[in-house]
């Protein structure tokens, strides 16, 4: 049940009691869904750390920013993580839509398909190319992605992400090679990755009838350890 109320107190009380259990369902989240996908306990540890950074309100997002909101010396941890780290990335993907489907419930249960760009500088992010964003409304030098949300009618989350890679990027080995994108990876439509997505997650959800929608928006949860990184960094 949800209750809608403008009344201070009963706002501030219950910001105060959503403050306290979100570091425990993080810590939950970290030791069940997480934890046993990262062997090291320094992984699982800067996981955490990148995890509850992702999740503060800092103006700017990358490893130096992340690392000094938790706390660290330098980004290298961050960037060790999401570049170099040993991790079963698909066990990883897969644990958490079931972490997710867990907590959310499969009853009126809408899997939302969208792309979004994110807007580069460089020529070296992985998937980089001059296409169309439909955040900028107009094409740019950008990456560009296709994100899954799960919805149910009373909460939703990111279950899973595909990075696009346009020809000009499949269609040069070197040029992946230099991205350390895995080896086997080759070109696919948007349209495949949403299918691909789609029938992954409905392998977690036992619920016949309800068809997959489409809309307008999603945020990343997880993805390949590979899609942001760029050559020394």
């Amino acid at each position: 049940m949800v209750v809608k109320t403008t009344k201070k107190q009963a706002v501030a009380a219950a910001t105060s009691v959503a403050a306290t259990r979100w570091p425990r369902l993080l810590n939950e989240l970290i030791d069940t869904a997480v934890g046993p996908y990262l062997p090291r306990p320094e992984t699982r540890a800067t996981a955490c750390d990148l995890i509850r950074a992702l999740l503060a309100p800092l103006p700017r997002k990358n490893c130096w920013t992340l690392a000094e909101h938790a706390g660290h010396d330098s980004p290298y941890r961050m960037q060790h993580l999401l570049a170099r780290a040993r991790m079963d990335e698909t066990a990883l993907a897969t644990s958490l839509r079931g972490y997710i489907t867990a907590h959310l419930g499969d009853d009126d249960v809408v899997l939302v398909v969208d792309e979004t760009g994110d807007l580069k500088k460089g020529t070296h992010t992985v998937g980089v190319a001059r296409q169309y964003s439909g955040t900028a409304g107009r094409i740019e030098n950008c990456q560009v992605a296709v994100y899954l949300a799960y919805t149910t009618p009373h909460a939703h989350a990111l279950v899973d992400h595909r990075l696009y890679l346009p020809t000009s990027w499949t269609g040069d080995a070197a040029r992946l090679a230099a991205a350390r994108v895995p080896d086997g990876v080759g070109f696919a439509t948007k349209p495949e990755f949403a299918r691909q997505m789609i029938a992954s997650t409905l392998d977690l959800v036992p619920a016949p009838g309800w068809p997959p929608t489409r809309s307008t928006a999603a945020i990343p949860l997880c993805a390949p350890s590979w899609r942001n990184t760029a050559p020394g960094t």
